[in-house]
Parts: structure tokens; C-alpha cells; sequence
């Protein structure tokens, strides 16, 4: 259970103001259907953060040790500066509409969610907790719980709530992580 309520938490948290959360809304502006945009990112992300959270897990396995959890703990410190970093538009205006909604959110949302704060947090979750299952759960509802108000209220949520305290919220959890993992190492 710590495992999901941790990776939810976090994933909830650093996914506000994400380059993703900006794709739902420009989604959702283009194709004014929220149901198959949120079956969408649901799809994607299940997909993305199951492979995510296994690949964590089987590192962790493998270099299970006090220098592989140095760089676990590492990971959540640097990902708590990452996440203060604002994210851009990235040309996400693109037309993609000739593929419909559902697969459009699908194809773009696991593509842009490669290498993205959100991916590398479930890698490191993966890898600190060791549960695939409930790691994928509680990140994927972190997206969820992030993006479906984005899909469904778009740019006025956006414009409502403080960026920037959302991430300094967001970089504290990543690092509250990260020095718990390294107080339970050393």
C-alpha cells in the first residue's frame, strides 16, 4: 500500500504544469470528446508506467546493493530539481486529428511521457519499492488524477492554480523521497 499511496502522491504532484497535462488540454481543446482523451491517457499511461515501474524493479533486483540505492536516492533528489523546472508547449499544437481522438491521446501521450519527469519518478519508484503492480496503479492514477481536470476544465484550471507552488510542493515530495531513502541506506 505504501507503494501506491507513495507513487500517486508523487506522480500527482510533478505531473501538474507537465508538458503531458499541457498536451490534455490542447487535446481536449482540438477534439471537444474528454471520454476518449481520458481512455486515452488511461491506455497510454498503464502501458508506459507498467514498463517504467518493471524495468525499476528489475534493476533493482540485479544491483540491489548500498551503491545502487545511493543512486535511487540520488535519482529523487535530482528529480525534485527537475521537477521546479517549468515545462514548454514543445510544439505540441501539431494537427493530429486525422487518427481520432482516442488513438491521437494514446499515440502522444506514450511517446511524450518517453523520457519525461513522470517515466524516470516510476523507473525510481519501480527500483525503491520493487512492486510493479502497485507502483503502475499509483502512478498511472497520479496522471489520472492530474489530467483528467485538465481534459475536462482545460486552460481555466491551468490559469487557476499556482504553477509554481505546485512544483515547489511536487520537488519537496521528490526530495523528502530522496532523503528517506538515503537515511534508510546509510
Amino acid at each position: 500500500m505504501e507503494a501506491f499511496l507513495t507513487s500517486t502522491a508523487a506522480v500527482a504532484l510533478a505531473e501538474i504544469g507537465d508538458k503531458t497535462q499541457l498536451l490534455a488540454i490542447v487535446l481536449a481543446a482540438r477534439f471537444c470528446r474528454p471520454w476518449p482523451i481520458v481512455a486515452g491517457i488511461l491506455a497510454a499511461t498503464l502501458a508506459n508506467h507498467f514498463l517504467a515501474a518493471l524495468l525499476g524493479s528489475q534493476v533493482a533486483d540485479f544491483l540491489d546493493g548500498y551503491w545502487f540505492r545511493l543512486a535511487v536516492a540520488a535519482s529523487f533528489l535530482a528529480m525534485a530539481a527537475w521537477t521546479l523546472i517549468p515545462d514548454k508547449d514543445d510544439g505540441l499544437n501539431e494537427n493530429y486529428s486525422r487518427f481520432g481522438a482516442f488513438m491521437t491521446t494514446l499515440v502522444a501521450f506514450f511517446l511524450v511521457e518517453m523520457g519525461d519527469k513522470t517515466q524516470i519518478a516510476t523507473i525510481a519508484l519501480g527500483a525503491r519499492f520493487q512492486d510493479t503492480i502497485f507502483v503502475t496503479l499509483g502512478t498511472t492514477l497520479g496522471m489520472m488524477i492530474a489530467n483528467v481536470p485538465a481534459v475536462f476544465l482545460g486552460k481555466e484550471l491551468v490559469r487557476r492554480i499556482p504553477m509554481t507552488a505546485m512544483r515547489l510542493i511536487a520537488a519537496c515530495v521528490f526530495a523528502a523521497l530522496g532523503i528517506w531513502l538515503l537515511l534508510e541506506t546509510l
